[in-house]
């Protein structure tokens, strides 16, 4: 089978009617030119080129070759455009992932921005509460939000977000404000049956009067009044707002959780992948300060 190599090479003979401007143009050496056309030949069992000390001549089956593999070049150069565009310009569908939570709250005009500005692309957004595996699952950009557990993914911080230990003005009035230490003695909703939890620099072996494995379920009954609970900034910044909840223990955050985009390598990272990520870290804020606290910088 004839190169492809050396087909496009000798069309840029013939283009350039000289093989020292061909080597030029193609980075090699005239000597290399001369021999990879003259096996050409011998392959093909005709004469391509009439070479003289003056000019070049291309031979009638050599005119006829020419036109074939011009053809055969004009569809690479088109290739090779179709490729690189597509590299500059997301298309095709982008699995993104998310904590449910950040996804309701965040991602909507994120996505609606991207979508919008690169109409070729389209978006499959999974929201799941679960350890997802980017590469075992299909996905090309997840969002994760505590410490990093996979050495392996590509991760770009987007900020932190505080959580915050809450419970409604009836449940303060009925039970008192309890201190720190108080803490482990007080009728809180958690996620375990039994769980620790520190606030100002104490840590408390708590037993939850409601254990609930929904963070919104914990936020709802914080605020009828069931008890204690801790909870992200972003679900409770509303109900704080308006006096539902009160914040306990100062207004610093108990917590601070890192929020990062992770995506599985940064070589030849497809335009898809890219630009979401940027758009991610310049649409998204995923860092609201409850009413009274102090915004943190992002990092």
């Amino acid at each position: 089978m004839i190169p492809p190599a050396d087909m496009m090479l000798f069309v840029a003979v013939v283009r350039e009617e000289s093989f020292t401007r061909a080597a030029h143009r193609l980075g090699v050496t005239k000597q290399t030119i001369s021999e990879r056309i003259r096996n050409l030949e011998e392959r093909l069992g005709v004469r391509l080129l009439e070479r003289t000390t003056r000019r070049l001549r291309v031979t009638q089956a050599g005119a006829t070759y020419y036109e074939r593999c011009s053809a055969i070049a004009a569809q690479i150069d088109e290739a090779n455009s179709e490729v690189q565009q597509r590299q500059a310009e997301p298309t095709g569908l982008l699995r993104v992932s998310s904590p449910v939570l950040y996804g309701r709250k965040y991602l909507t005009p994120v996505i609606s921005e991207y979508l919008a500005r690169y109409p070729q692309a389209r978006v499959e957004l999974m929201l799941a509460d679960r350890r997802v595996h980017l590469v075992e699952e299909g996905l090309d950009v997840g969002i994760h939000i505590g410490p990093l557990d996979d050495s392996s993914l590509v991760a770009r911080k987007l900020g932190e977000g505080p959580i915050h230990f809450v419970a409604s003005p009836r449940f303060l009035a009925k039970y008192g404000t309890p201190s720190a230490r108080e803490l482990r003695s007080a009728r809180c909703i958690g996620f375990n049956a039994f769980e620790t939890w520190e606030a100002e620099g104490v840590k408390s072996r708590i037993d939850p009067v409601l254990t609930v494995n929904d963070l919104e379920l914990a936020c709802e009954a914080a605020i009828a009044g069931v008890g204690i609970a801790r909870v992200p900034a972003i679900l409770c910044r509303d109900a704080v707002h308006d006096g539902r909840l009160k914040t306990l223990f100062g207004p610093r955050p108990a917590a601070l959780r890192a929020i990062h985009v992770v995506y599985p390598s940064r070589l030849n990272l497809p335009a898809k992948v890219r630009l979401f990520v940027d758009a991610l870290a310049t649409l998204a804020e995923p860092v609201l300060p409850l009413p009274g606290g102090s915004r943190r910088k992002r990092s």
